[in-house]
């Protein structure tokens, strides 16, 4: 045994902290004088012990042996004593050495904060470590009285004798474990302390389990294996040193290994297998179909939305999938789950027929509108537009959430898209199929402008129901360019009802409808020929647009201008002169003017005035004379007035 002590080292470590006088001053003190001494034989017999005294090693002993036979009277008493002590110590230090490995067993008296201290049979108790003899937990496993095993090592110098549980532990199942090792025999082990680099496992004695060989895959937290009783190999003895290492992971690739020969057997496209699912990612889950993984990806777990694996499984959940594809090279499995069930969306158009009311839970909201599962795997959109007859709605968040149950009517069917339109304000009544009833054509309605555009103002005039006023509706005599020149957003007006088409959900209105119409008050009081007094609003180079009633305008082409005086032309802006009309167009509102026409008759001004003042009626005198409007004088009459008055006899 390596610490075992021999009779003379032992007895020599002892008692070292009494101070004594040395073995010389001993001598001196006791040893008589030269002139003393008569017999020669006593010095002789005192000589032998100088020099185990002088020697530094056993100044302690002799110390103790000084100290025992202080007052003795000769060396002979001194040497005896130390003989006595030396034979004492020689057959404790017998009796220890004599144990060598044997195992022993021992009476557990109580634990301190550093041992167990047993009875072992000796003059003092044996101290067992106690980091021997706790679980895992740090709980001592024995108590006072237990009965255990232990190998005594070594006498303590502070006292007691050094005992080892774990040596004898040791020395009881090595036999065994080093068959195990040779076999390559499973053991059972219980894991007892995590330790750098792994985990200490119980297998009879302590094993070192690496972290690298505890699982297939690396393994993040050692922790939560402490306590648990797992089957290990060992892979590694060293008797000499009591080492002993031991692997979990070749057990388990030595059975996943067995299994996929057993998996490869039954793999291939379309074969249903039961696996075990082992992880899960963002976009699948792997499936131990034992000894080779699969990939379960999310679009090939259900029919219908899902926006996580862990909506479907869960980490050890066993499960049935269909094998979609295998690379046999590659080892690579592509899993199905959804194909265990039919396609739900074959037969859609007839589970769910056009018109039909339907139920289901709003699965997600977005911008342009909420989409409702209907059942598992068949999913519709509510557009924002078939939500309310009211187009006020600007998300469809403010009247849906994710979750709630709500009620729907079916609108189309597209199955080969995998798309079915919902809506839900065909639940309600709708505003526009009685709005012709309500609002006939010429109706002069009052609502608030809501919205205006480049081509037109929509006006608000019920909940629901907004009309337009096309730009062109604006105005009878404007040339309106945007909606904002005639009315503005917010502002309450009145629009007369134009047309109405519920069936496209379109009401036009128009502002201008409420005045009369200038054009056809222009048309039914003027024909071509007429004469009519004009200013001129703008030219080009084409001719002159000119003002010849209040928002009515007309064209005088270059061609109809004439001559002016001193060469200039008479189309200037601003300018005013007579016109003759010789071109209508009532359907595309158009008036052709010409100022030449009138310039080259010989009529004046003055003479039309006089013309138009004695057509006149006055008190019924020249009642058989037709009435002339100061606005409107042909040609034709006037010149016919001035025969008449040619032709009339002087008076």
């Amino acid at each position: 045994m390596a610490n075992v002590l021999n009779p003379e080292t032992e007895s020599i470590t002892l008692n070292t902290e009494l101070e004594l006088p040395t073995l010389e001053t001993a001598t001196e003190q006791e040893q008589p004088s030269p002139e003393s001494t008569s017999n020669p034989a006593e010095v002789e017999l005192a000589a032998p012990v100088a020099p185990a005294a002088l020697d530094a090693d056993t100044t302690p002993v002799a110390h103790e042996a000084a100290h025992e036979t202080q007052g003795l009277e000769s060396m002979d008493d001194f040497s005896a004593a130390l003989a006595a002590f030396e034979r004492e110590q020689a057959a404790e230090a017998a009796a220890v050495e004599a144990y060598g490995d044997k195992v022993v067993s021992a009476t557990v008296i109580k634990a301190t904060d550093k041992h167990l201290v047993v009875d072992v049979g000796l003059k003092s108790e044996g101290l067992v470590p106690l980091d021997q003899v706790v679980d895992h937990t740090g709980a001592v496993k024995f108590n006072a009285g237990d009965v255990i095993e232990v190998v005594i090592e070594r006498e303590e110098p502070e006292g007691g004798y050094l005992a080892s549980y774990e040596k004898a532990q040791r020395l009881r199942v090595w036999d065994e474990i080093e068959k195990a090792a040779n076999d390559k025999t499973p053991v059972i082990g219980t894991v007892v302390s995590r330790v750098k680099g792994g985990l200490t496992v119980d297998i009879g004695l302590k094993a070192f389990l690496p972290g690298s060989q505890l699982e297939i895959r690396p393994v993040r937290n050692l922790d939560g294996y402490l306590g648990q009783k797992i089957e290990v190999r060992v892979i590694k003895l060293n008797k000499k040193r009591g080492n002993v290492v031991v692997s979990r992971k070749e057990i388990l690739e030595e059975e996943q290994n067995s299994k996929r020969s057993t998996t490869l057997e039954q793999l291939g496209e379309d074969a249903i297998l039961t696996g075990t699912v082992k992880n899960l990612t963002d976009y699948g889950a792997f499936v131990d179909l034992g000894g080779i993984d699969g990939l379960l990806h999310i679009t090939d777990m259900s029919w219908g939305r899902l926006t996580h694996p862990r909506d479907l499984v869960n980490v050890g959940d066993e499960i049935q999938v269909k094998v979609l594809k295998f690379d046999k090279e590659k080892q690579r499995v592509s899993l199905g789950f959804k194909q265990l069930t039919p396609d739900p969306w074959l037969d859609a158009s007839e589970r769910y027929p056009v018109g039909a009311r339907v139920k289901g839970r709003v699965l997600s909201v977005t911008d342009y509108g909420a989409f409702v599962e209907l059942e598992q795997g068949i999913e519709g959109l509510v557009h924002l537009s078939e939500m309310t007859w009211s187009k006020r709605l600007k998300h469809p968040s403010k009247l849906v959430k994710p979750g709630d149950e709500v009620e729907t009517v079916v609108l189309s069917v597209n199955p080969a898209d995998r798309r079915i339109s919902l809506g839900m304000k065909q639940l309600l009544e709708n505003p526009w199929e009685n709005l012709t009833e309500r609002y006939p054509t010429g109706t002069v309605v009052e609502g608030r402008v809501r919205n205006l555009t480049d081509f037109g103002a929509f006006i608000e005039i019920e909940d629901g129901i907004d009309g337009l006023v096309h730009v062109s509706n604006l105005s009878w005599t404007k040339r309106v360019k945007h909606p904002s020149e005639v009315v503005k957003k917010g502002e309450k007006v009145k629009a007369v009802v134009l047309g109405v088409e519920p069936q496209n959900r379109r009401l036009s209105l128009g502002i201008k409808q409420l005045q009369p119409d200038v054009w056809e008050s222009f048309f039914a009081s003027h024909r071509v020929g007429d004469v009519v007094h004009g200013k001129v609003l703008r030219t080009a180079q084409f001719g002159a647009f000119v003002e010849i009633a209040e928002g009515v305008e007309g064209l005088c082409h270059v061609s109809e201008a004439g001559e002016g005086e001193a060469g200039h032309s008479s189309l200037e802006t601003g300018m005013e002169h007579e016109f003759k009309i010789i071109k209508i167009n009532v359907e595309e509102k158009k008036v052709g003017l010409s100022l030449r026409a009138v310039n080259g008759q010989e009529a004046s001004r003055a003479e039309v005035q006089e013309y138009k003042a004695e057509r006149e009626p006055r008190g019924g005198s020249h009642g058989h004379k037709a009435p002339v409007s100061s606005g409107t004088t042909t040609l034709g009459d006037l010149i016919n007035w001035k025969s008449e008055r040619e032709n009339e006899p002087e008076k």
